[in-house]
């Protein structure tokens, strides 16, 4: 990214998840810390979401889930993303996501993982230091 270019962030909500209060509220957050955002909407598809990524030309996806599916959906996306040639987009996710399952996340490629009460500063100082 070039000095001075803002972040460029795409916010999604995969699978049939339906609630999207926290995906709002981080997405005005990231706004309001100077980047710029792209919010997809309800139930996306990873497909949906790399696409999306890669025509915005995002260096971020913040993945907002709660439905359990986290396991199948975020290696999903990472994997779409190698076969475009678009690994450089860092994935990022919150939500309900148990500590079990957070090692096998970060070995499938997820830059970092935010439960329910992550204050929204930690999410943008990690995001700023990527």
């Amino acid at each position: 990214m070039e000095k001075g270019q803002r972040i460029r962030v795409l916010i999604g909500k995969v699978g049939l998840d339906g609630h999207d209060r926290g995906a709002k509220v981080i997405a005005q957050a990231l706004r309001d810390a100077g980047m710029e955002v792209i919010y997809t909407g309800l139930r996306q598809t990873p497909d949906q979401i790399v696409e999306a990524a890669i025509q915005e030309d995002v260096q971020i996806i913040g993945i907002s889930i709660l439905s359990g599916a986290h396991n199948y959906l975020l290696p999903r996306i990472i994997e779409l993303l190698a076969r475009e040639g678009a690994q450089d987009i860092r994935v990022i996710a919150g939500g309900v996501i148990p500590e079990d399952d957070k090692t096998f996340l970060k070995e499938a490629g997820v830059a970092e993982l935010f439960g329910t009460g992550t204050s929204t500063g930690d999410i943008i100082n990690f995001i700023k230091q990527l």
